[in-house]
């Protein structure tokens, strides 16, 4: 039976030690995995971590081996009570590739022979995938991709035996060669590997949306999303395109408020009444949210499939949405939202809390003074009040004080969206007007060469509805009064005018670069991360076959692995060794000699018939010499030629420069 031994034990002397390059290339992997985990790792677990990967190096260099227990165990246990206190568990995606990529370095501490280093990269390699759990753009996967690389490099390394001096070149190509030659056969396992319907792994993760959006809103929460430059959805429209001032995709309708932040009301679950007829067809590519909310062009007449209708006709997925999901919906352009409203919505979206805006009251109450119970007419003196009363829009807005309504209206009298719905429907309530907020996304920009909208995480907006007697819920948008380039040009154009001009993200060869890098974007997230089970279940249409189940798939995996298997071992029994190089070299050198007149006898050895050569062409005896030289070393030195001699005595070869004797 075999024997384990304990991991505090000496682990036995058999093993020859690592080479200073094999260790080196070994740090390189775990640097390398550290920089590709270290954007959402804790910035003081990745200093922390790179600081011991570099102590570690150093002291190897420096001709140190094993680093004591009594650092090794407290270092492991510091890493555990920190990963714990700062995820609260050790359980999930966050907090399991902190403690893997951290427990990863400290192997570094204890590497000193063969088996740790291989059991080091295999981790590596493991902790290296699991990066793809974070984002699976086509930047990160070239990334991790390119992390195997030293990875390979390392291995190879430990393969040979004895020192020698390293080579770059010689290290990279071949783990290049053969990177190059895998991926033939990871693209078919791609291909025909049966999926499955959901994730592999089930760890928990953190429940916190991606989208900038959430199911809560105050005034200063979206300052940090609206300049997140990156996408969040793709919309590609059937027909006719909406104007720019029209590209309102709502996400969330809030009706409740409690002085410091709006949420929605989830009292009424039936859809409204909606009167109208669809003119926008449109399809959907939205990226992960880790929310169930489907933002839907206003106005939806109808949930998109596998979601449902809310009555504030808010559309909630089946699941929440962890990876990129597609779906179609319309939109009417010319509608009418209940007509009629219920009490019990009225109550809701007219409910205040108490002590809060007392200014703000005094305000709509002049406005019901004066105007009466003309809710337009009272819409529009408030809007009046934010172009006319020295309001300013800008994304680095002031803080505000316990009473945000009157503390912004006012004071600060600066904000964004958030800013400027919370209030405007503030104002409207207290005037007797029922009123809710909306948050979503407005405008986007046009990609022309994809031909969709491209809604970034900037466009994230927020809005008001009035229900309006005998028209029903009507769209105001107070931030137009106050900047209307932010809704007829959207977000940047708003960004830019805050800062002064047109900036770098409004210039012509930025819009085109921009464009081109996305269409690739939209091509990987629909050709890679969008292959899910059912368009590999209709790989096999074109063979007859309408719905591949896994016997099928493994049918295809397994004859197509035989195929590539079987051309592979031709091309390996087939392929040129590189002793057959150095020979073919010899021969080569053997004709130049003939023609110089020197031939080789029989029986002669390679060492005489040099020599021989030699003392008949002295204008060439140096350079016959250190040729012969170089042959027998690499021909007798080692169990194989080295590639560098080998290459070296070709060169040789064919700078050798004979005249030919005519008989």
């Amino acid at each position: 039976m075999t024997r384990f031994r304990l991991s505090l034990r000496e682990r036995p002397a058999s093993e020859p030690p690592l080479t200073p390059w094999s260790f080196d290339l070994l740090c390189l992997t775990m640097a390398f995995v550290l920089g590709v985990h270290a954007p959402h790792l804790p910035w003081w677990l990745t200093a922390g971590v790179a600081v011991v990967l570099v102590a570690r190096w150093q002291q190897r260099r420096r001709g140190g081996r094993h680093t004591p227990i009594w650092i090794k165990l407290p270092l492991i246990g510091l890493l555990l009570a920190l990963v714990i206190l700062t995820y609260g568990s050790l359980f999930g995606r966050e907090p399991g590739s902190a403690f893997a990529v951290g427990l990863l370095v400290l192997k570094l501490l204890e590497s000193e022979r063969l088996r740790d280093a291989r059991v080091g990269v295999a981790f590596a390699a493991f902790a290296l995938m699991s990066a793809l759990l974070f984002d699976q753009g086509i930047v990160a996967t070239a990334i991790v991709a390119a992390g195997v690389v030293p990875a390979m490099m390392t291995l190879r390394a430990l393969e040979t035996a004895g020192p020698r001096v390293p080579s770059w070149r010689v290290e990279l190509t071949p783990v290049l060669l053969a990177l190059l030659v895998s991926v033939p056969l990871a693209l078919f396992a791609f291909l025909f590997i049966p999926r499955l319907s959901s994730p592999l792994w089930g760890a928990p993760t953190m429940d916190r949306a991606t989208t900038g959006l959430s199911d809560r809103m105050a005034p200063g929460d979206m300052a940090e999303v609206l300049t997140d430059d990156t996408p969040a959805m793709r919309v590609t429209f059937d027909g006719p395109t909406p104007i720019a001032s029209s590209r309102y995709f709502r996400a969330f309708t809030m009706t409740r408020f409690d002085g410091q932040a709006w949420s929605p009301g989830f009292g009424g679950r039936d859809t409204g009444t909606l009167e109208g007829q669809p003119r926008f067809h449109y399809r959907v590519t939205l990226e992960p949210t880790r929310e169930r909310v489907l933002p839907l062009l206003d106005m939806p007449p109808d949930a998109p499939t596998d979601a449902m209708l809310r009555g504030d006709r808010t559309a909630v997925a089946n699941q929440r949405l962890e990876k990129t999901y597609n779906y179609e919906a319309s939109a009417v352009a010319d509608y009418r939202l209940d007509a009629a409203l219920d009490p019990l919505a009225r109550r809701a979206t007219l409910q205040l809390p108490d002590r809060v805006g007392p200014r703000a009251r005094a305000q709509a109450a002049a406005w019901v003074s004066q105007y009466g119970g003309d809710a337009p007419a009272i819409a529009r003196a408030a809007l009046a009040m934010f172009h006319d009363g020295g309001f300013r829009y800008t994304l680095a807005a002031a803080p505000l004080g316990r009473d945000r309504i009157d503390d912004f209206l006012f004071g600060t009298r600066e904000g964004y969206c958030e800013h400027y719905a919370s209030t405007f429907t503030f104002l409207m309530r207290a005037a007797g007007i029922p009123a809710r907020v909306v948050t979503g996304y407005q405008g986007g920009y046009w990609n022309s060469l994809g031909r969709y909208l491209l809604v970034r995480r900037a466009d994230a907006h927020a809005w008001t509805e009035l229900w309006i007697e005998g028209r029903g819920w009507v769209r105001f948008d107070p931030t137009g009064a106050v900047r209307p380039e932010r809704v007829t040009l959207g977000a940047a154009a708003a960004a830019a005018g805050d800062g002064g001009g047109e900036g770098l993200f409004d210039a012509a060869w930025w819009r085109n670069t921009r464009d081109r890098w996305d269409v690739v974007n939209q091509w990987w997230n629909q050709a890679v991360n969008g292959f899910d089970s059912l368009r590999q279940q209709g790989l096999l249409q074109p063979f007859g076959i309408r719905r591949a189940e896994v016997g099928d798939l493994a049918l295809v995996l397994a004859v197509g692995f035989a195929v590539l298997v079987v051309g592979a071992l031709g091309w390996a029994l087939f392929q040129r060794r590189e002793g057959d190089a150095l020979d073919a070299s010899m021969q080569r050198l053997r004709r130049k000699l003939a023609r110089a007149g020197v031939s080789r006898r029989a029986g002669e050895g390679p060492r005489h018939f040099m020599a021989r050569a030699a003392r008949a062409l002295p204008e060439h005896r140096n350079a016959l010499e250190r040729l012969s030289e170089v042959y027998l070393r690499s021909r007798y030195a080692h169990d194989k030629p080295p590639p560098e001699l080998v290459t070296e005595f070709r060169r040789g070869v064919d700078e050798l420069k004979t005249r030919r004797v005519v008989k």
